[in-house]
């Protein structure tokens, strides 16, 4: 896909560079693959956990849970003598009612952003949490709190105060691309990149920078640390890529994103899934979808036999979707 400098085509352009668009998206992929049943296993973060756990697919420690207001008065109990913890909604979506706390003292709590905030505004936090502000549907929901990750050092100088995490689209457990997002001082220490934290697209083979964009628009170096995102590369490339492939096989979800982390202790672990992932991956490769789908289509047609296992599935997409360097692509610029 060749990156258009003024960011703006026209609906034409976007059919040939194949983009996935919205409604299409929710017809062709999500409506059409995603049986309504499998939903839950993804749409509630704890239901994820316990699958993963059956499915020998390591997810950060789970300290507690809240469901009631009554419990909020003693949310400490859930917590670590030591180090930070994470505050989020079992059915919340788009990262949204996500809190992160480095450390803690007393009644004091320092948020991944360096701010520090009191017990009181904790417990707001998850009484509007538990009363389904940050739930699908506006539903009464369920709080976790759950172990901090700590990032992997190689990922040190192209973060802010927060965890990158790598979002993978698997269809039919083919991971057809990829992206990572780093976390910003605008967006509060948070890999979100509705509130201000880089995509960056990451080759399937290689594991290696793309291109990257914040806000829909191209950039070269990380806007707080300074850091040259050409450089980034991530490790165990390969594990990720079947870890995440194995995930369809846990839900029996045809088109879904998997986050992972990179934990400094524990390594690869699972985040959340989700089966409605959405399309600014596109933006950050700088590729559109609609091929890699069709490609992927094509080749599910050609089989005979038994289905390809996880590992198989993971060398299919890196043969069909080997590096196509974008002709003007932020990070490949001289």
């Amino acid at each position: 896909m060749r990156w258009l400098k003024n960011n703006f085509v026209s609906p034409s352009q976007l059919r040939q560079l194949g983009v996935l668009g919205l409604n299409e998206r929710n017809l062709a992929c999500i409506s059409a693959h995603n049986p309504r049943s499998s939903f839950p296993s993804v749409d509630d973060k704890l239901l994820t956990k316990l699958l993963a756990q059956d499915y020998q697919i390591a997810t950060p420690a789970l300290l507690g849970t809240i469901r009631h207001q009554a419990e909020i008065a003693k949310f400490e109990d859930y917590l670590p003598k030591q180090g930070g913890f994470v505050i989020k909604p079992a059915k919340g979506s788009g990262g949204k009612g996500i809190l992160v706390i480095q450390f803690a003292s007393g009644d004091k709590y320092l948020k991944a952003s360096g701010e520090w905030i009191s017990r009181q505004a904790v417990e707001r936090h998850l009484s509007n949490l538990i009363s389904g502000l940050y739930s699908l549907g506006g539903h009464p929901d369920a709080a976790i709190i759950e172990s901090l990750i700590h990032s992997a050092k190689e990922f040190a100088d192209f973060t802010f105060e927060g965890v990158p995490d790598i979002r993978v689209i698997i269809y039919h457990g083919y991971p057809i691309m990829a992206m990572m997002r780093l976390s910003t001082r605008a967006s509060d220490g948070k890999a979100n990149l509705h509130q201000g934290a880089l995509g960056v697209g990451i080759d399937l083979t290689l594991g290696t920078a793309i291109q990257a964009v914040q806000d829909d628009r191209p950039v070269f170096v990380h806007p707080d640390t300074g850091s040259v995102l050409q450089k980034l590369r991530i490790q165990n490339w390969q594990y990720l890529l079947e870890l995440a492939a194995g995930c369809y096989d846990m839900t029996g979800l045809g088109y879904l994103g998997a986050d992972l982390v990179v934990d400094a202790e524990l390594g690869p672990l699972l985040l959340e899934l989700n089966a409605r992932p959405g399309l600014a991956i596109q933006m950050a490769n700088g590729a559109g979808l609609k091929p890699r789908l069709e490609a992927i289509d094509q080749h599910r047609a050609q089989l005979r036999g038994p289905a390809e296992v996880s590992e198989v599935r993971v060398k299919v997409a890196q043969q069909l979707f080997a590096r196509q360097v974008c002709s003007v692509s932020p990070l490949n610029v001289e």
